[in-house]
C-alpha cells in the first residue's frame, strides 16, 4: 500500500504523520509492504525515520540523468543519498500536466532501476480515451514503451500501478472488475514480453480514488497487489485503514 502525498504537507506535518503511522504499522510487518511518496522537501526526514521500520521512503519524480545543467531536476543518486529506495515514474500527473512522454517515463524508469530504487511506474487512460474504446492502446503502450527500455529486471524490482485518469481526485473509481480486467491484460502483455515467472512476481496496483470504502472490494480482485493512493493517504488515520484493508484481503488469502 503506497501513500503519494503530491504537493502537500510540510516538514513539521510531516514529521507529525509519520509519528502516528509508524507505530501501527508495526504490526503489519511480512504482511503488507507499506511506502510513503513524500515532496522532495519532506523525503530526508520521511527516509530518517523510516529507518530499520517496515515503510519505505520514496521520491514522486526523478531525472534521467545523474548530474549537469538540469535546473530544477532530482536525480536517482540524489534521491538515494537522502534515503529514499523507492520512486514514483510517470505519474498521470507529470504526464498531463508536464508533458512527460512515454519516452521519457521509461528512461526515467531505467535510471532507477540502474541506481537501486523501485519504480512505481504509473499507466493508465483518460475519459475520453476509455470512451473511444482506446484503453488498451494507450495502457499497453505504455507498459511497452518502459519494458523495452528496461534491461532484463527481476519482477521483484520493478512494480506498474493502473490508473485510469478519469478516476484521480474525482471521486469516480473504477468498478473491482474494471480494476481487474485492465491489471489482468498487463499482467498477461509483461508475461508475453517477459516471461511467466516476470509477470508472476512483478505487482500490480491500483490508483484512482481508492479509500477506506471501496479498498476491500478492488484489494479482493484477483490480480490487484494493492493501492497507490492519493487523497486518502494525507491523513494517518485514512491511510492506516488502507493498510488494514490489505492486511485483511492478505489473511483471507
Amino acid at each position: 500500500m503506497a501513500a503519494n502525498w503530491k504537493m502537500n504537507k510540510l516538514v513539521r506535518e510531516a514529521k507529525d504523520y509519520m509519528a502516528k503511522l509508524l507505530p501501527r504499522v508495526d504490526d503489519t510487518e511480512g504482511e503488507v509492504d507499506v511506502a510513503v511518496f513524500a515532496p522532495f522537501t519532506c523525503l530526508h526526514a520521511v527516509a530518517r525515520m523510516t529507518d530499520d521500520k517496515p515503510v519505505l521512503a520514496g521520491a514522486q519524480n526523478l531525472y534521467f540523468e545523474d548530474s549537469g545543467a538540469y535546473t530544477g531536476e532530482v536525480s536517482a543518486p540524489m534521491i538515494s543519498d537522502l534515503g529514499a529506495g523507492a520512486v514514483i515514474v510517470g505519474h498521470s500527473e507529470r504526464r498531463e500536466i508536464f508533458g512527460e512522454t512515454d519516452e521519457t517515463v521509461a528512461r526515467k524508469a531505467a535510471r532507477a532501476l540502474d541506481a537501486g530504487l523501485l519504480p512505481i511506474v504509473c499507466v493508465g487512460e483518460t475519459k475520453e480515451e476509455r470512451d473511444a474504446g482506446d484503453m488498451w492502446d494507450k495502457v499497453s503502450g505504455q507498459v511497452r514503451a518502459v519494458m523495452e527500455e528496461i534491461d532484463s529486471p527481476r519482477g521483484h524490482q520493478v512494480v506498474f500501478a493502473y490508473e485510469p485518469i478519469w478516476a484521480i481526485g474525482t471521486g469516480d473509481t473504477a468498478s473491482p472488475e474494471d480494476a481487474q480486467d485492465a491489471i489482468g491484460r498487463i499482467r498477461g502483455l509483461l508475461k508475453e514480453l517477459a516471461g511467466e515467472e516476470f509477470a508472476g512476481a512483478v505487482r500490480i496496483l491500483y490508483g484512482g480514488s481508492i479509500k477506506p470504502n471501496n479498498a476491500a472490494q478492488i484489494m479482493a480482485q484477483e490480480d490487484v497487489d494493492g493501492g497507490l493512493v492519493g487523497g486518502a493517504s494525507l491523513d494517518a488515520d485514512s491511510f492506516f485503514e488502507l493498510v488494514e484493508a490489505a492486511r485483511g484481503e492478505v489473511a483471507r488469502g
